[in-house]
């Protein structure tokens, strides 16, 4: 397979484009370059990365050859693996994913954890989830918990599309999605639970991200453009109108000082049921709040 005149692989069975991939990445300056190649392959083949090394002596055809070779080129400029492929694994199930959407993260998959639990003894509860992207979030819960009522909001049209298709995808019933800027407007009904993964970087911390995320996901899921705590304050000034008796607001928050900024809005505005919740890194990514 030929990426320029310098690089060229003359075998074409799986494990020789592995090694050789993870040289061409490594040569690059990519942290992990097998895992680089590795990935591409899992895709291209429609296998899990222990089966590329069961079955390492399979050769790969020509038209799938092209197709990893513009992958390969896609990835030499950064641009996420997940955009490339085209889907991701989220809370084990699959997702489709595109520029028009956050890309589903592990570390996310605790705020689905903690949902869950809190709903442990409500198999019927009415849920809000403000800013839903792929729709990842709602989709896991109710793929765990069929009987719960979801409404997910997101300001894009097309990301709503997105998690529509990945709705479907997954065989998900109970999701409303509804297009609505929550800045702006918010849902007239109750809930139970309110959760979000809101925009939470501030924008001058934007420029240092690295460049898979500055540069390839959408803008307005990634920062509020200002101080990176305009969705909570807006969550916090709301809660009143959409949370039921007793109900939970369920957040994740960002790395650094991020979370105590949160913790400490909440408190200043009334809210003395608070918790921050480590993710499996021991880093305090959700902050619950006991209405």
């Amino acid at each position: 397979m030929k990426i320029s005149n310098n690089d060229v692989i003359k075998a074409w069975r799986i494990i020789d484009i592995i090694k050789w991939g993870e040289d061409y990445f490594k040569t690059r300056g990519f942290e992990n370059p097998k895992q680089e190649i590795e990935w591409l392959l899992c895709d291209l083949l429609g296998l899990k990365r222990i089966d590329l090394y069961v079955k390492f002596e399979e050769k790969i055809n020509d038209y799938k050859l092209n197709k990893l070779k513009g992958w390969i080129k896609r990835r030499l400029n950064r641009e996420p693996l997940q955009y490339i492929t085209g889907e991701t694994e989220f809370y084990g199930l699959k997702f489709k994913t595109t520029p028009q959407a956050l890309i589903p993260r592990p570390e996310t998959e605790r705020l689905v954890d903690i949902t869950l639990d809190c709903i442990a003894n409500n198999s019927e509860a009415k849920i809000l989830e403000i800013g839903t992207g792929t729709g990842c979030v709602s989709i896991a819960i109710s793929n765990r918990r069929p009987k719960v009522n979801i409404v997910s909001l997101d300001i894009s049209k097309e990301a709503l599309e997105l998690a529509k298709i990945n709705a479907e995808l997954n065989n998900c019933k109970n999701i409303k999605f509804l297009q609505m800027d929550f800045l702006m407007d918010f849902p007239e009904e109750k809930f139970d639970i309110i959760i979000s993964n809101p925009p939470y970087i501030p924008e001058k911390e934007i420029k240092d991200i690295m460049p898979e995320v500055k540069n390839y996901e959408p803008r307005i899921a990634l920062t509020d453009n200002e101080d990176g705590l305009t969705f909570y304050h807006r969550i916090a000034k709301k809660a009143k109108n959409l949370i039921a008796t007793k109900g939970l607001i369920v957040l994740e928050v960002g790395l650094g000082d991020h979370p105590q900024k949160v913790f400490s809005l909440f408190s200043k505005l009334g809210f003395d049921k608070l918790e921050l919740l480590k993710d499996y890194n021991s880093n305090e990514r959700i902050l619950r709040i006991n209405i």
